[in-house]
């Protein structure tokens, strides 16, 4: 896509607070180059308001934000027992329970990022890491639309997607419902309570079709009218070290689902 396209998509999306300056130098990398990453920028080195467009021209899939630490556990031959794919809820997880990431459960979360984006990233940051089980929570920023609009079949096609590869590389399949938003404070004028309910029926039955786990973090954080519980998320979105507290027996029983007890 050519740069002022992905500058006028960000502007549209509310990413960037000016777009007068380009969103990517002319000594900037493009094209095919032996390694992307030695070259991409940090915020501060980006005009102000375009680090956003500037990501996706430079790294949609943010393959370069895990590359160093997935370099160490390849080399140093730790494989882990299962990898949690997802946004910032499950960035976020690490952040605030470090101690749950023990035993083999590895944090490979991006705030923000969207289905598409995960599915880019899907081969660096799960399967060449050789987990025993994917742990897959994804859709929160599609309702969003953080990337653009897309239909209720592309983001589902995408999980499926990233399903898929995991099966066809041995790796388990966990599925985990999209948890409840009453309104997303960075996008109020989305509605995204059916959405988020549609999307975790499909998701339920795939699992279901498919012999995946199925972790229903829905269920036990929703209130009746598809908002998350009060004292779960400070924003309503992002769960609270409570909100954690509450998914994480859930997470333990849908690995046993998929792997048995931890040895």
């Amino acid at each position: 896509m050519h740069v002022t396209r992905i500058i006028a998509l960000a502007a549209l999306l509310g990413l960037l607070d000016a777009v007068a300056s380009p969103a990517l130098a002319q000594d900037d990398a493009i094209g095919i180059v032996a390694d992307p990453c030695t070259s991409e920028k940090t915020p501060e080195q980006v005009p102000t308001g375009q680090w956003n467009a500037y990501l996706f021209a430079q790294d949609f899939g943010q393959l370069c934000h895990y590359r160093a630490q997935n370099a160490e556990l390849i080399k140093a031959g730790n494989k882990p027992r299962v990898v949690f794919m997802g946004d910032s809820i499950t960035e976020f997880w690490g952040q605030q329970d470090a101690a749950f990431f023990t035993h083999g459960k590895l944090d490979r979360g991006i705030s923000g990022q969207t289905t598409a984006q995960m599915l880019l990233r899907f081969r660096q940051d799960v399967i060449d890491l050789h987990p025993q089980a994917v742990h897959i929570m994804a859709g929160t920023n599609d309702v969003a639309g953080n990337t653009g609009p897309s239909t209720l079949e592309q983001v589902e096609g995408n999980i499926a997607s990233m399903a898929e590869l995991a099966r066809a590389h041995g790796i388990r399949v966990i599925l985990a419902s999209v948890p409840p938003a009453g309104r997303f404070p960075w996008r109020p004028e989305v509605q995204p309570v059916p959405i988020i309910r549609a999307l975790n029926r499909w998701m339920q039955d795939y699992a279901s079709r498919n012999g995946f786990a199925y972790a229903d973090y829905y269920r036990a954080t929703a209130t009746p009218e598809g908002a998350m519980k009060p004292g779960l998320a400070d924003d309503g979105v992002h769960p609270t070290r409570k909100g954690y507290a509450v998914m994480e027996p859930l997470a333990e029983t849908a690995i046993q689902q998929a792997l048995g007890p931890a040895r």
